[in-house]
């Protein structure tokens, strides 16, 4: 198709034309890109997946924070009881608006950065790295200790942070306390004139704290039992039942591991809806141990659990999926 062409002024027997650029071939072939694939893969994996896993989702949250019972059925029944089925669905909306570009920035800054380190340690490993010589000792600058799987979970977790944090604000006083937030429009009003733009960016800093062992560990887990079991058994990729069990693996150990800080960032996030709230996470930390004791820091661990294992083993499963969809097969294609 000729791009557009627009007149701007005849002199003699000479036209003078200004030409348009078609951008719409550049917008086609970046759409094509990898990376945007991958982000558009993450996005659909996990939509689908929160759809599914919503009342798990809503016990985790209030076992947390120590809202109603303390066990996992009694929430259940609570929830029905006070607010019907649909309950269990409260703040369902923002967490799906939460978890699309959520997991679209997290899985698709994990492949990229994967990509970049990796390419960079072999460029590193041919061009031979740069050698420091510090009296009579020689330092050699490798970088081949650092594992490319390990950082790029590190950098997934923290930019869908620091990009996501409000909406999950949003999603926790949905969920928490859906008679003073009933919507989405109520919440965004109350949070911003209770304390302005800082507030939808409460807990911020236990979170990315929290953050990284649990992100790095996560994609690490993933990325190690997937490379081991398919060497083990000599085949090239896993099947959707083994993406499901490894990636439940790997999302139960980061969040056995890093659940304590989850606990100070809940209490940190919607502290204010009690009247009180800490003011930094080694004081939500110590809150809990004096109230509720060391067995605190993991009250809602076992819900938690129930949710992070099949959220992160179908979210894996939905990814692979549909990258097969959406890159495997357009590769195949061209």
């Amino acid at each position: 198709m000729l791009p557009k062409e627009m007149d701007i002024e005849k002199v003699g027997d000479f036209d003078l034309r200004f030409q348009l650029p078609d951008l719409r071939h550049a917008f086609r072939d970046f759409l094509g890109t990898r990376e945007v694939g991958e982000f558009a893969s993450g996005a659909l994996a996990g939509a689908m997946t929160k759809a599914v896993l919503a009342p798990l989702e809503t016990i985790r949250t209030r076992m947390v924070v120590g809202v109603g019972s303390k066990n996992i059925s009694g929430s259940f029944l609570e929830v029905i009881d006070q607010q019907g089925w649909q309950g269990l669905w409260a703040g369902n909306a923002v967490n799906m608006l939460r978890i699309i570009p959520t997991q679209a920035i997290e899985l698709g800054t994990f492949e990229s950065v994967k990509r970049s380190m990796t390419s960079l340690q072999e460029k590193w490993k041919q061009n031979q790295s740069p050698k420091v010589q510090i009296g009579c000792i020689n330092l050699n600058l490798s970088l081949s200790w650092i594992s490319p799987v390990a950082v790029a979970g590190a950098a997934a977790g923290v930019v869908s942070t620091l990009v996501c944090h409000p909406l999950e604000v949003l999603k926790d006083r949905l969920t928490v306390n859906p008679q003073a937030y009933p919507n989405l429009g109520v919440a965004v009003s109350k949070i911003y004139k209770d304390g302005g733009v800082s507030a939808f960016y409460a807990g911020i800093s236990p979170t990315l704290i929290g953050m990284l062992p649990y992100s790095t560990c996560y994609y690490f887990m993933y990325e190690t039992m997937k490379k081991s079991y398919c060497q083990s058994k000599n085949k090239k990729s896993l099947n959707r039942p083994e993406m499901l069990l490894v990636g439940a693996v790997a999302g139960f150990t980061a969040s056995t591991i890093s659940f304590p800080l989850e606990v100070a960032r809940k209490r940190l996030m919607v502290g204010a809806l009690q009247g009180k709230c800490p003011p930094h996470m080694a004081a939500a930390l110590s809150e809990v141990i004096r109230e509720e004791g060391l067995m605190g820091l993991y009250r809602g661990w076992g819900a938690s659990c129930l949710k992070v294992m099949p959220s992160s083993g179908i979210t894996w499963m939905f990814y692979e999926a549909w990258k097969d969809i959406l890159l495997v097969q357009k590769a195949h294609s061209l």
